[in-house]
């Protein structure tokens, strides 16, 4: 991960009371959380609540799903204040947006749309679930909590936290990229290969 910069990166979304949603609805940005690593080392983290323009309100669903209160996106920040933010990260081409998913991503471009503000990313965007399915060739892909846990250990914080779930995200690709360093190194040479010695005791029997 040398000489390179890294965002990773979860949002949480507005969601509606049940399967029948409200005319016009879409999934608004309302928590982020970003982990920027640079050079192997975290450089900085970012968090805050986000307020949603087009639906305000926030559903008894999305409350108790995430966890979170009305009064916590009020006191967000604005929208192209928040993508803003997301801009002053990125360092161009040089940069990698990393999240587990792809709707992270998706939501975003369509806010940004909708808002009628730039995308803040020009860098490349990896989702880290497809390559961890891929890697593991799992049929269907995994869940974030269940992926760290595949490896023996805890995510960080409270799920559907923003800022704990980019964390989460940032662990299970430093246990994911270390796994591929192991796959692509060879073998250590063993005494056996560099001897035959088959002929050894042929020759010592000679002897």
């Amino acid at each position: 991960m040398n000489e390179h910069n890294y965002l990773f990166i979860d949002f949480e979304f507005t969601m509606p009371e049940n399967k029948r949603k409200p005319s016009g609805f879409y999934p608004e940005i309302i928590e982020v959380g970003l982990v920027a690593v640079v050079d192997s080392e975290i450089a900085d983290t970012f968090s805050s609540f986000i307020k949603p323009e087009k639906f305000s309100i926030l559903t008894e669903r999305c409350k108790k799903f995430l966890n979170i209160k009305q009064e916590d996106i009020e006191e967000g920040i604005p929208f192209s204040q928040f993508v803003d933010t997301l801009r002053g990260y990125e360092q161009g081409e040089s940069s990698t947006v990393i999240t587990w998913g792809n709707m992270d991503m998706k939501v975003l471009k369509n806010n940004c749309e909708v808002a009628g503000v730039l995308y803040p990313f020009k860098g490349k965007h990896r989702d880290l679930s497809l390559e961890y399915k891929h890697f593991f060739g799992d049929r269907n892909q995994t869940g974030l909590r269940k992926a760290i846990e595949a490896y023996g250990k805890k995510g960080t914080g409270k799920h559907h936290r923003a800022l704990d779930d980019a964390l989460t995200t940032y662990s299970i690709f430093q246990l994911v990229e270390k796994d591929k360093e192991y796959l692509v190194k060879p073998a250590p040479t063993t005494i056996g290969e560099l001897v035959d010695l088959s002929k050894l005791l042929k020759k010592a029997r000679a002897q």
